[in-house]
């Protein structure tokens, strides 16, 4: 896994300097107050992920210009913006292992500047003249909105299937990743074979990439994963691991995971052994499965383009995000 992650910054140290540029260049807040808020959920360790598909996929498509490394901003402000209101919702305390953004400066101040860099995506968006993007980046600025919204709808509820489960992610995650890569071949006036394909790409590996995340949430340690692991038990939210091993569970074990869910304070103990459960039934290896499966849709997505430097670092891209650990 170390080695995959090396290999591919080797490959896009350039791109990823450019892209930390634009990210400071493009913010152009007036209030000192909006900026260190700003930059505190934008300069905290983020994998900068959706700005470099963005990139990689107008590369992939033949793009020449030099407006990829702004506009990628877009997708990178979109992101940080749906973390604060994400974090101020859930009522969480860390974020990449610092302090959340409202623990320092207050909700409000939080909630504004998750709006400011809303606004600030589009305003990007729309020098390009493409409505074709901006109609796009709207879209996904929606789709993520109402993702949130299902998910807090869906907390608690042991009803929840896997295709409810694969909306919500859809729209709180993968709809960003599949924007960032169809805007991509936009940029470079790809053909619609192509930019179908990048579409394609990015939303398997978005659902890939959700889904490996929630697993990290019962396998990862803190210090690796950068917040609390069980954060999304604690918040009545089913995810697959979960949602797989409850509907094979029977007995007790269907009643503890049952009560668990409405205790939220539950105890070390008492988390320890849903993991024992997540691994009687089979839910993490079941999640582990279906995201693989994401990652091989993604890659075959790609096999409209010829052989590449671009495609190969995409393709590893996808495997990466199988095998990460935070």
């Amino acid at each position: 896994m170390n080695d995959l992650k090396q290999k591919i910054l080797t490959r896009v140290e350039g791109d990823l300097a450019e892209i930390e540029n634009a990210l400071t260049n493009n913010l152009r807040p007036h209030l000192d107050l909006v900026a260190k808020t700003a930059k505190h959920i934008l300069f905290s360790g983020g994998k900068r992920l959706r700005p470099l598909l963005m990139v990689l996929s107008a590369r992939l498509c033949g793009y020449q210009g030099e407006y990829d490394k702004t506009f990628s901003c877009v997708f990178e402000y979109l992101h940080a913006a749906t973390l604060l209101h994400d974090d101020l919702v859930d009522g969480a305390e860390f974020r990449r292992g610092r302090p959340v953004a409202h623990a320092k400066w207050g909700n409000a101040v939080a909630v504004l500047t998750g709006d400011y860099l809303l606004a600030r995506a589009l305003s990007i968006a729309s020098e390009t003249g493409s409505l074709k993007s901006i109609k796009i980046i709207a879209e996904i600025t929606e789709s993520m909105s109402q993702g949130e919204i299902q998910q807090l709808i869906n907390k608690g509820d042991l009803n929840l299937t896997e295709a409810d489960y694969i909306e919500v992610i859809y729209r709180k995650t993968a709809v960003l990743m599949e924007g960032a890569c169809r805007v991509g071949a936009i940029l470079a006036g790809a053909p619609d074979r192509e930019e179908q394909a990048l579409s394609d790409y990015g939303r398997q590996l978005g659902l890939a990439f959700q889904m490996i995340d929630d697993l990290l949430d019962y396998t990862a340690d803190t210090d690796e994963l950068g917040k609390k692991v069980g954060a999304d038990l604690r918040e009545g939210k089913l995810t697959l691991p979960l949602i797989y091993a409850y509907s094979k569970a029977g007995g007790d074990d269907r009643v503890f995971i049952e009560r668990i869910l409405v205790q939220k304070n539950f105890s070390v103990q008492a988390f320890e052994k849903v993991i024992i459960l997540l691994k009687k039934y089979n839910g993490l290896e079941y999640t582990r499965q279906a995201a693989a499966q994401r990652v091989s849709a993604a890659k075959n997505a790609l096999s409209v383009f010829g052989a590449s430097d671009t495609k190969a670092l995409l393709l590893d891209i996808a495997d990466y995000a199988l095998v990460r650990k935070s």
